[in-house]
């Protein structure tokens, strides 16, 4: 007869713990994965930490709640279901759809406030559709949302674009604030060249870049 061994039981608990364990730690570093595996979890992070942001910013960002409120106000609630993380093209860190919806970029936010001024940006946007009928095709209406929502989310706080590379010691918020609209007209399927998006920007400047509704000014 064989002596009893001495190993102890192993406890199927303990076991499966263990893989668990080993499991995380496979992912952690890599190893023993796949570059399909590896992707498939970096990219599950990503999306984690995106809808966290989200949620924390649904309720506590100043500026988002502020916009949440006078969107509900003026009869366009936003539920958080409508506001999704979803892979993007790395042109663009959010977009809006007049149906109600906005996406959030979760692999290009390199910080929650970053996150805070996209979705403030496409908040005014949605804003601007549900209190003025916004036709996205005019050119003009298109600019006019774009220099509202570049000048009143954040996007072109000083920092930002200094971490953009652009500085100017005059009139630096307009400066990216006509950039930034330009771009995003040109992008328009309406727009025929780059001429046609500054013209539509300039047409409308004046009026679209001092309304700073619903703030009472620019935050």
């Amino acid at each position: 007869m064989d002596p009893p061994s001495s190993a102890p039981a192993t406890n199927p608990s303990e076991s499966r713990a263990f893989r668990r364990w080993l499991k995380k730690a496979s992912l952690a570093t890599g190893l023993g994965l796949t570059p399909e595996e590896r992707e498939h979890y970096v990219e599950e992070q990503i999306h984690a930490r995106c809808e966290k942001w989200k949620t924390e910013l649904l309720n506590y960002s100043p500026p988002v709640v502020f916009m949440l409120k006078h969107l509900q106000l003026s009869g366009c609630s936003v539920p958080p279901s409508n506001i999704v993380c979803g892979s993007c093209d790395s042109t663009r860190s959010g977009g809006f759809h007049p149906s109600g919806a906005i996406v959030l970029c979760q692999g290009h936010f390199g910080s929650k406030r970053h996150m805070q001024d996209t979705l403030t940006h496409e908040l005014i946007h949605m804003y601007d559709h549900c209190k003025f009928n916004v036709d996205w095709y005019n050119l003009r209406h298109h600019a006019c949302s774009e220099i509202r929502a570049n000048s009143l989310s954040g996007d072109c706080r000083f920092m930002r674009e200094v971490a953009r590379g652009n500085v100017s010691l005059s009139k630096q918020h307009q400066a990216c604030v006509r950039r930034r609209a330009i771009l995003s007209v040109r992008e328009n399927p309406k727009c025929p060249d780059k001429a046609a998006a500054e013209r539509a920007v300039n047409e409308v400047w004046e009026s679209c870049f001092n309304d700073t509704r619903p703030f009472d000014e620019i935050y």
